[in-house]
């Protein structure tokens, strides 16, 4: 196989590592790539002799990021729900919406009628548009089967992403997001009778890189949550969670105390939350989408994660329902927007503690040994990536090498 030896000069890298510069910031930068790993990063002028000799391409002086990292997305679904959204327009809430037989239940049966051809080719028409804007890795979790065969449909859709794009996934196991309406006013014997062998039967095939649920008054409460986690520990797999997103239930503790790589949504956190969560080392997942499409008012508490060094990720939650956001970049701008976050935290949030969030070490930075994959922008300044709405100053996106 032959060596790919490529050499990117007169850039500027934003390497989002502690360099004691703002964004890691490292001016007239070069880049030297090694078989998909970066080989080396510093200023140009400080070059070894060596890299002299790699296929050299200058980028003009743009900017270099890592590559975005879109870590809470349900991009594998079948069908809509823009009647739902007019249901909210008309002053229905998202709790409302539920129970009254919409929200997660009704992109069930969709998504239960359409094929696996069906789900794969409106999932990849998603993820391109994610591609555009510079995304290289991926979380796609299941959640909209409820029954075994959708489920396991959901998560071979989600490998197969990865199989027809250049793009890594990591997949996301979320039987416990709602009760299907054939298990109504039975949680517990839907968590024991599809939940956890559904789980086990997609451990068995390969198909789970994580364990997700839904701990919520809508949802399961955190003794439901705790069984399936049980049996993620069983299998040897790392928990995450959606916790305190209409209210506060004690699940980011929950999440904590199982060691959780991350804790999502969370508008309802308390600050004993956050610590428990600052203890464990469990990212945060902003999600901006979510609050801004069910008009939410209750904020997430920035303050006190910023206060507790719990690391803050931002991500679309790209979802029929609550959230039918398809781009990181204006997930970033609404984070600054709405919630007051900075732009390098929310450029952070989409780099660094995203692929953090994934249990990822190889990507999210611009340094030695981490994979090669970058993001380079005709831009001045990495701020632009959270100011602008609706413009996308990608100019091309690097996979492993520049093409």
């Amino acid at each position: 196989m032959a060596l790919t030896l490529q050499l990117l000069t007169d850039l500027h890298a934003v390497t989002m590592t502690d360099t004691g510069t703002s964004y890691g910031m490292i001016a007239d930068a070069a880049i030297a790539l090694e078989n998909g790993r970066i080989a080396w990063v510093g200023p140009q002028a400080d070059l070894p002799p060596h890299f002299a000799g790699y296929e050299t391409h200058s980028l003009g002086g743009q900017l270099v990021t890592p590559g975005l990292v879109d870590c809470h997305t349900h991009i594998v679904h079948g069908g809509d729900r823009a009647v739902e959204f007019e249901m909210r327009l008309n002053g229905a809430s998202y709790e409302e919406v539920a129970r009254a037989g919409g929200g997660i239940v009704s992109t069930v049966k969709a998504t239960r009628a359409a094929t696996e051809d069906r789900l794969l080719a409106d999932a990849l028409r998603r993820v391109d548009v994610l591609i555009a804007e510079g995304v290289t890795t991926i979380e796609i979790k299941s959640g909209y089967g409820l029954d075994m065969q959708t489920e396991l449909r959901m998560l071979r859709v989600a490998r197969a992403v990865m199989a027809n794009r250049p793009i890594r996934v990591k997949t996301t196991y979320l039987g416990a997001h709602a009760t299907p309406q054939e298990y109504t006013g039975r949680d517990d014997a839907y968590i024991d009778e599809v939940c956890i062998p559904t789980l086990r039967a997609a451990h068995a095939e390969g198909l789970v890189d994580a364990v997700d649920g839904f701990c919520e008054g809508i949802a399961f409460n955190t003794t439901q949550i705790a069984r399936v986690f049980d049996v993620a520990v069983e299998l040897g797999l790392p928990v995450k969670l959606h916790a305190e997103q209409l209210s506060n239930l004690g699940a980011a503790k929950l999440a904590a105390s199982y060691g959780a790589l991350s804790v999502e949504h969370i508008e309802y956190l308390d600050e004993e939350g956050v610590q428990a969560m600052a203890a464990a080392g469990s990212v945060a997942v902003i999600l901006p989408g979510a609050f801004y499409t069910i008009r939410e008012t209750q904020m997430p508490p920035i303050a006190l994660l910023r206060k507790h060094g719990v690391p803050m990720a931002i991500s679309t939650d790209i979802n029929p329902g609550s959230s039918p956001l398809n781009s990181l970049l204006l997930a970033m701008n609404m984070g600054c927007t709405l919630f007051r976050m900075t732009p390098e935290e929310v450029l952070r949030g989409a780099t660094q503690n995203a692929a953090r969030a994934l249990g990822l070490h190889d990507t999210g930075t611009i340094a030695t040994g981490m994979r090669a994959e970058l993001a380079v922008w005709d831009i001045k300044h990495p701020a632009e990536l959270a100011y602008r709405i609706g413009f996308n100053p990608l100019h091309t996106r690097i996979f492993g090498a520049l093409t």
